[in-house]
């Protein structure tokens, strides 16, 4: 029974999420330690979000009334003889990661910081880069939700096949996710190697072939000297293999020593450079698994566009660097393949992410996106649904083709709306 926690054994209600911008309004925060207890909660609260790793930039995870933490649902199972993985939702990629490699299994990729939670990152549409990767939510085969009357509902690929493609990214909005079945594959080495200076004319013609040079590939940028300052490119290799780097990668350079996506900070949190083989999940982060990121000082935006126009998009953006430069830590730019999940940022269409890594300057950054989203509207810019932005709804519900029938699918899970905040009102069923 959820009454018989002791006080202090429940996470302190209004805490903030990762960054400290913003401060949850939650009344109660419920910790359950079984999805018995998930039940118990949901049949107990008229309104209830579900908190993961609090990595959101924005209210999507927020209440005015109820959350529940899933951090004691930690289970984790492989079957081996379908190649998928099993896991609770308080679970981590870092603690999933190495423990699916030790069994001989990898995921097919991964966010740049592996501090999150698979759940919470499946429900945003959370992503890694790869022309052939998909993001996050590609790999879910299987989802167990609890739904508003607090009973238990099992959604796979195999299964009620359109209800799956509308709630893996779900937005919290469906029920509250207690275990996410990911597909699997044999566990694989890479290396990581990474190019200076490289001029963004390049981008003109070599976009595609830039990104594809890799498994995953990472581009960074501070928008000024015309130039993308890193090219950060993960790739597989046998295990033991060593290859030669190329001392020049259209036109940048070899770096000599590993480095930070912002060159004025020390490397030694982030993953081993400089071609050294290691397993994918210490390669495929930008971070390192062990090294636990403080709630540092920045906001996040992101916005996907179709990626045989990243050129033009990019181009676009830059002419705000001006702008952009005095509140910005580093830009990344990213592939993404694209996938049929309703919601996804990638629907239906191969993207390129921008991401803007801001320093914690509120009222500055909020300013500036109305003129980022402006100049990214010929690409119907699809904004990251953890990140902070200001596309009205209406726009939003253009550029999501199955936006009606998502709708749809949360009015048959959840007709008296347990599930939504404001921020879901307004972005999916606002105008």
């Amino acid at each position: 029974m959820l009454s018989r926690y002791a006080k202090g054994e429940e996470p302190t209600a209004h805490e903030t999420n990762w960054a400290g911008n913003l401060r949850y309004h939650a009344d109660h925060i419920y910790a359950p330690k079984s999805v018995a207890e998930v039940q118990e909660a949901v049949r107990k609260c008229s309104t209830l979000r579900a908190l993961g790793s609090r990595h959101s930039f924005n209210t999507i995870a927020d209440s005015v009334t109820n959350q529940v933490s899933l951090m004691h649902l930690d289970s984790m199972e492989v079957d081996t003889k379908a190649q998928t993985v099993t896991v609770g939702a308080g679970v981590r990629y870092g603690t999933l990661a190495p423990w699916l490699d030790a069994k001989g299994f990898a995921v097919h990729n991964l966010a740049s910081l592996p501090h999150i939670t698979v759940a919470g990152a499946v429900a945003t549409g959370t992503h890694g880069s790869g022309v052939r990767n998909g993001n996050l939510s590609t790999a879910v085969r299987g989802l167990e939700i609890v739904t508003a009357d607090g009973n238990v509902v099992t959604l796979t690929h195999e299964h009620d096949h359109a209800a799956f493609h509308g709630a893996v990214v779900g937005l919290g909005a469906i029920g509250v996710v207690t275990k996410v079945t990911l597909a699997v594959q044999p566990r694989f080495d890479m290396t990581q190697v990474v190019y200076r200076n490289l001029s963004m004319d390049q981008l003109e013609h070599n976009l595609e072939k830039i990104f594809a040079s890799g498994y995953s590939v990472s581009l960074f940028t501070d928008w000024q000297r015309n130039r993308i300052a890193q090219v950060w490119i993960k790739s597989r290799v046998a295990q033991g293999e060593k290859k030669t780097i190329p001392p020049e990668f259209y036109g940048a350079t070899a770096a000599t020593k590993n480095m930070h996506p912002i060159e004025d900070l020390s490397a030694v949190n982030c993953t081993e450079q400089m071609g050294v083989p290691g397993p994918w999940y210490e390669r495929m982060p930008h971070f390192r698994m062990n090294f636990t990121p403080s709630s540092g000082k920045e906001l996040q935006t992101e916005y996907f566009v179709p990626r045989n126009r990243g050129y033009e998009a990019i181009r676009a953006v830059e002419t705000l660097r001006d702008r952009i430069t005095p509140h910005l830590l580093i830009t990344e730019l990213r592939a993404i393949a694209a996938d049929d999940l309703w919601l996804s940022m990638a629907y239906q269409r191969d993207s390129m992410a921008i991401h803007f890594t801001w320093k914690q300057e509120t009222k500055e950054v909020m300013a500036l996106l109305p003129l980022i989203e402006e100049k990214l509207a010929p690409f119907d810019a699809r904004p990251h649904w953890a990140k902070l932005f200001t596309v009205p709804p209406a726009t939003l519900k253009a550029r999501y083709p199955k936006m009606a029938e998502y709708q749809g699918l949360l009015n048959r899970y959840d007709a008296k709306g347990k599930f939504r905040n404001e921020f879901v009102s307004h972005n999916v069923f606002g105008v």
